[in-house]
C-alpha cells in the first residue's frame, strides 16, 4: 500500500495525563511535518473498560491509601524479563484488541507511551510489520518499559540509555531525545514573551507554584500555603486540577489572603511556570520535564514509592530538586534558595544540564530518517 502520507498509531494510556500529553505532543509534531493520518488510541480503555476503570481507581488510591505496596511491587518488578510471567501477563493485555485494529487500520508506525501496552512487533498476529518504538516518559527505569521486539526507545537521559543498554538493549536502538512535551514549552529556548496570566501577580514578590498533578493530589496543600504564606518575599499559586473539592476548600481557606491564588485546572501552566520563582509538585515524568524546559527549580514533595520516588531520587542526584516531606522543612529550602545566588546559580546551571529542548521534534525527525524510510524503502523493492 502506497500512501502518500504515513499512517502513524499513538498507543497510550490515562493513568493520570503524562502519558497522553506525551502523546499528543508526539501527534502535534507529526502534524507539523505534514502527516495527516495520526491515530491515538487508549487501548486498555478500549480492549478492558470495565478493568481500565477499576485499575485506574486502585492505581490514584495507591498514592493516598497504601503507596508503600505500590513501591514494593514496583521495586520487585522493576528488574523483570519481558519473557517472565508478570512480564507476559502485561504485555498480553489487550492484545487481541490491538491486531484486529491493525488489521483494520493498517499503521505504518506504532508508537507506544504507555509501558503496560509495550508490545513486540506484532507480525504473527495480524501479517503487519510496522515497526514499533517506545517513548519512555519517566527518569526511571522499570522492566516493564523494555521488550526484544520494539525497534527503537526514545529516553530522558543518558543515564538512562546507559541502564538500558546494561539490561540488554542494543545501543544502537536508544536515542536520548528527551520527554516529548507540547510545542509552548519550546518558546522559552525561542526567546519569545511569556503569554499575559488570567491573575494578578505582585512583581515585587518571587511566585511559588505548588502543583498536584492533574488530579490535584499532592498531600499537605493547605498546611504549604499557610507556611508560605507567612512570608513576606512570596505569592503562592495552588494548582488544584481537575480535584475540585480540594480548590473549593482552598479557596475558601484562602479567600482573605491576597498572596495565595487558588486554581482548578490551567490548560497553559507554561505561562505561569515562566513567571515563577521554583514549582513545588510531585515527580511525575511530565511535569519534571516542563519544569526543566523553563529553567525551574523544583522541589518535590513525599514522592510516593515507585516510579516517582524514583525520578524524584534521579534528579536530587543531579543537584537539580529538593526532595522534602514536611512544610516546615520545604518553606526553609526555598527560602534558602531566595536568598542564596549562588545555590540559585548551580541549581539552575544543573537544571539546564538536563534540558533535552525540542525533544518531540528530535523524535519525529529520527522517525522519519531512519524508521519510516526504511519501510518504505522495503515496500518501494517489493519486499
Amino acid at each position: 500500500m502506497n500512501r502518500p502520507s504515513p499512517r502513524i498509531l499513538i498507543l497510550y494510556a490515562s493513568y493520570g495525563s503524562g502519558h497522553l500529553q506525551a502523546a499528543h505532543a508526539i501527534e502535534a509534531q507529526l502534524r507539523r511535518k505534514g502527516v495527516r493520518e495520526v491515530l491515538l488510541l487508549d487501548l486498555m480503555a478500549e480492549a478492558h473498560p470495565f478493568l481500565n476503570e477499576m485499575t485506574k481507581f486502585l492505581y490514584m488510591q495507591s498514592f493516598k491509601s497504601f503507596p508503600y505496596l505500590y513501591g514494593w511491587i514496583y521495586d520487585k518488578t522493576k528488574h523483570m524479563k519481558p519473557d517472565s510471567l508478570f512480564g507476559t501477563l502485561l504485555h498480553r493485555v489487550g492484545l487481541a484488541k490491538l491486531s484486529r485494529y491493525l488489521c483494520r487500520e493498517e499503521p505504518d508506525l506504532i508508537i507506544h507511551t504507555f509501558p503496560q501496552v509495550t508490545i513486540s512487533r506484532p507480525n504473527g498476529q495480524s501479517g503487519q510489520s510496522a515497526p514499533v518504538v517506545t517513548v519512555l516518559t519517566d527518569y526511571d527505569l522499570h522492566g516493564r518499559w523494555l521488550h526484544p521486539g520494539v525497534d527503537r526507545y526514545y529516553v530522558a537521559t543518558d543515564d538512562l540509555k546507559r541502564e538500558a543498554i546494561e539490561r540488554g538493549i542494543p545501543s544502537e536502538r536508544i536515542i536520548v531525545s528527551g520527554i516529548p512535551l507540547m510545542p509552548f514549552f519550546d518558546l522559552r529556548q525561542n526567546g519569545q514573551d511569556p503569554e499575559p496570566l488570567d491573575i494578578r501577580l505582585d512583581p515585587g514578590r518571587k511566585t511559588v507554584l505548588l502543583m498536584g498533578g492533574a488530579y490535584g493530589a499532592i498531600q499537605n496543600c493547605m498546611e504549604i500555603g499557610k507556611r508560605l504564606e507567612c512570608e513576606p518575599e512570596l505569592q503562592t499559586v495552588i494548582i488544584c486540577g481537575w480535584n475540585k473539592p480540594l480548590c473549593e476548600q482552598l479557596t475558601a481557606a484562602f479567600k482573605d489572603s491576597p498572596h495565595v491564588h487558588v486554581l482548578g485546572y490551567v490548560e497553559r501552566i507554561s505561562r505561569l511556570m515562566e513567571r515563577s520563582f521554583c514549582m513545588v509538585t510531585k515527580p511525575g515524568g511530565i511535569t519534571i520535564s516542563e519544569c526543566i524546559a523553563c529553567g525551574l527549580p523544583l522541589f518535590l514533595y513525599r514522592p510516593v514509592p515507585g516510579q516517582e520516588r524514583g525520578n524524584a531520587l534521579y534528579l536530587e542526584s543531579k543537584g537539580a530538586a529538593t526532595i522534602s516531606y514536611d512544610p516546615e522543612h520545604l518553606a526553609v529550602r526555598i527560602c534558602h534558595l531566595l536568598r542564596n545566588r549562588e545555590a540559585l546559580d548551580s541549581v539552575k546551571r544543573r537544571i539546564d544540564a538536563l534540558s533535552k529542548p525540542h525533544a518531540a521534534e528530535t523524535i519525529v525527525d529520527d522517525l522519519f530518517a531512519n524508521l519510516l524510510q526504511s519501510k518504505r524503502e522495503l515496500e518501494l523493492s517489493g519486499v
